[in-house]
């Protein structure tokens, strides 16, 4: 109990070591192969439905009421105690262009097109890729390369903003919403089982352990039917 009241509930004691970050998707649902058919609109509305569901929190009203306007491309450093609350950059979903939801509320689907997000995992005190934003790309994991023709890259050129760090912690940093890169699969070989990586790239990052298939990168499979 005595040693327990020395450690702080806002920040970790030893942070000289931070782990680079693992990654997750959106829409994630019963594990990682995206399968439906283009023709039949219950076979997407899930994922459909998953992606607005987990956008709600990045609505432009939401953030424009919660958080504030950052300057892009520097770390937005916080101080005061560890206690204080801090303030979170806006992260609106229109910055996500093609796979906001908002122009084509499907998201891609029904046009055999579609949008997945990725976020990395928080890490208090976290500064990715050493000032210099990471970037994200995404190939065929094993097979034909082929069947992976093109994939566009929002925002900008797939990049995390470093004004989204440092994250401070969820009992001080209340109205965080982590960044996405969305990633549009505009046109992947239909009828085939596509196994997709995608990994982040920056100073700090790995993603190369092969123990670990979330650390850097993550691999899914996806599977677009007519």
């Amino acid at each position: 109990y005595v040693m327990l009241l020395t450690l702080s509930p806002y920040t970790p004691r030893f942070q000289d070591r931070v782990s680079p970050p693992g990654v997750m998707i959106r829409p994630y649902l019963n594990g990682f192969t995206i399968a439906f058919n283009v023709s039949q609109p219950n076979t997407w509305q899930p994922y459909v439905d998953s992606m607005h569901h987990f956008l709600a929190a990045y609505d432009d009203k939401v953030q424009e009421e919660k958080n504030i306007e950052c300057v892009p491309g520097q770390y937005f450093i916080q101080g005061g105690s560890d206690s204080e609350e801090k303030k979170a950059c806006q992260f609106k979903r229109s910055l996500l262009q093609n796979c906001s939801g908002i122009q084509d509320p499907t998201f891609g689907y029904s046009k055999g097109q579609p949008c997945i997000l990725l976020k990395m995992n928080r890490i208090i005190g976290y500064r990715p890729g050493a000032g210099v934003p990471v970037s994200v790309d995404c190939k065929v994991q094993k097979g034909n390369e082929s069947h992976l023709r093109s994939v566009d890259f929002y925002p900008g050129n797939g990049t995390f903003d470093l004004m989204y760090y440092p994250y401070y912690g969820k009992f001080t940093h209340v109205n965080y919403t982590s960044p996405l890169v969305a990633m549009h699969f505009t046109d992947v070989q239909r009828n085939y089982l596509v196994p997709i990586q995608c990994s982040l790239h920056g100073k700090g990052i790995i993603n190369d352990l092969n123990s670990d298939r979330f650390l850097g990168r993550i691999i899914f499979t996806l599977s677009i039917g007519k």
